[in-house]
């Protein structure tokens, strides 16, 4: 740490390395804490709230957004969501997003758990970035959280247009996050 003192009298500290980060702020109303429960992702978590800052910014273009409160995103293996999926939702087969709604008069937007291993295995199968492929689970969880639904067919249209918006918005504001696997030990 490197401390200044200022042209008022005042001393400012600068640290040579940031704390380690859990929670972002990312708006007034909105604390957003990242869990990565992926042995082998490797995340930039800066990048990550700010691609959430830059959706909160924008709840005109998705149906006012997801609500105020702290937003859990949790990074998971095809294994761990599934338990969710059998312990929540009845069905233990794996899944790509699973959302849960929060109570936002608690504080509590919700958390979205998303499965690094399921977007891999897409984006390898059809060519296309993991990252992106990652960052669409992000935000079809923080879809669902802002009302968005796509069990029924015109509703997944809709949903599905929604992701385009908040995914080309993500790109405008240069918030696309990386994410990078590591190899598999052998």
């Amino acid at each position: 740490m490197r401390k200044k003192k200022e042209n008022d009298g005042s001393i400012s500290a600068q640290f040579s390395t940031p704390p380690p980060l859990r929670y972002f702020p990312t708006m007034p109303d909105r604390t957003l804490a990242i869990a990565n429960r992926h042995p082998r992702l490797r995340l930039d978590r800066r990048g990550v709230a700010a691609a959430i800052a830059a959706l909160d910014a924008h709840p005109d273009e998705c149906r006012g957004g997801c609500p105020p409160g702290e937003l859990s995103l949790a990074f998971l293996t095809d294994a761990a969501l599934a338990k969710l999926h059998g312990d929540f939702l009845a069905d233990p087969s794996e899944t790509d997003v699973i959302t849960f709604e929060g109570e936002p008069l608690a504080g509590l937007a919700g958390e979205v758990c998303v499965s690094v291993d399921t977007a891999a295995a897409y984006a390898k199968k059809q060519r296309i970035d993991f990252s992106a492929e990652l960052t669409l689970y992000v935000v079809h969880g923080w879809l669902h959280l802002a009302g968005y639904d796509d069990l029924q067919p015109a509703k997944k249209r809709i949903m599905r247009r929604a992701e385009a918006r908040a995914l080309a918005l993500l790109r405008r504001a240069g918030a696309m996050p990386r994410f990078r696997l590591k190899a598999k030990r052998r």
